[in-house]
């Protein structure tokens, strides 16, 4: 590697029985498709090692943890390279749940989007007093497509989950600590340290537990995960396209106020959703017309 090379998106190193894998592509970390993939090279390796216990996931970045995915390009994606890019992130939040080592997000600054859900498929969430977390992508014209729509009424509950998505309203750490999203809130420089503390913790237990332990409460907490992960992406999927994502995104990228909604032209616009014409509800019927009215 020449000086001026760049490092890689994510760092490796053993502290002891734990690895500390650092997100480091600046300057916020947005999760590209290449960040991603290092992502998923990393915990492969983690989980592969044997003298690997407990997995830290932190950030390089001075102000993020990781601002979300890479708007600029989704935003000209149509329904099918939406649905391709949705799944590739999926797949990282479903390794990260799914490895059979405990994960530790080691949380400051910026947490949105889908960092949020990152840092969601985690065990444990540390955050430092400025993180700040959210799901904002209602503003952009979609929903979390990551796991968020999953994954986070089942770690904070529905209410506070409901509030985050559908206002996507930024929430900060001592919020997060109170809604049941983060295990501890710490003083910045106290981070790290802190995460390793907890990492230390848990390495000292017998791994083969540990991974059984993991397995049965994620089998409690959510059986009908796939299912539920494959009806957000469907919904994720066929957002795109809508003036909603499109205006919304554009007015993203040219730092501008999203343009007043409207829902002129809804019945068209709604085909193919669960409350539109030929669309299927959550239970995979397909939507009825009532008979005194010819609504749902």
């Amino acid at each position: 590697m020449t000086p001026d090379a760049p490092g890689p998106l994510v760092r490796s190193e053993r502290r002891g029985r734990t690895l500390l894998l650092t997100i480091d592509h600046p300057p916020v970390n947005v999760l590209s498709k290449e960040v991603l993939d290092a992502l998923s090279d990393r915990l492969d390796e983690a989980e592969a090692d044997p003298e690997v216990h407990v997995v830290v996931l932190a950030s390089a970045a001075e102000t993020a943890f990781a601002a979300g995915a890479n708007i600029r390009e989704m935003a000209p994606m149509d329904p099918t390279a939406a649905r391709a890019h949705g799944a590739r992130g999926q797949a990282i939040t479903v390794k990260l749940e799914r490895l059979p080592l405990p994960v530790i997000a080691a949380v400051h600054g910026v947490c949105l989007g889908g960092g949020c859900e990152v840092a969601l498929a985690c065990d444990f969430i540390v955050a430092s007093e400025d993180a700040l977390f959210g799901q904002p992508e209602i503003g952009l014209g979609v929903i979390p497509g990551w796991g968020g729509t999953r994954r986070l009424p089942r770690r904070i509950g529905v209410a506070r989950a409901r509030r985050w998505i559908l206002t996507g309203r930024p929430v900060v750490a001592t919020e997060a600590l109170r809604d049941g999203l983060v295990e501890r809130v710490v003083p910045r420089g106290e981070l790290l340290s802190s995460a390793l503390a907890l990492a230390a913790e848990l390495a000292a237990k017998p791994p083969v537990a540990l991974a059984a332990a993991k397995y049965a409460l994620l089998r409690s907490i959510d059986p009908g995960r796939d299912e539920g992960l494959a009806y957000e992406l469907d919904l994720w999927a066929r957002l795109f396209g809508t003036n909603g994502q499109k205006e919304g995104m554009r007015a993203f990228l040219e730092k501008r106020p999203p343009p007043e909604s409207s829902r002129r032209g809804w019945e068209a616009a709604s085909a193919g959703f669960p409350w539109g014409r030929g669309g299927r509800r959550p239970g995979g019927g397909k939507r009825k017309k009532s008979r005194a009215s010819g609504r749902t």
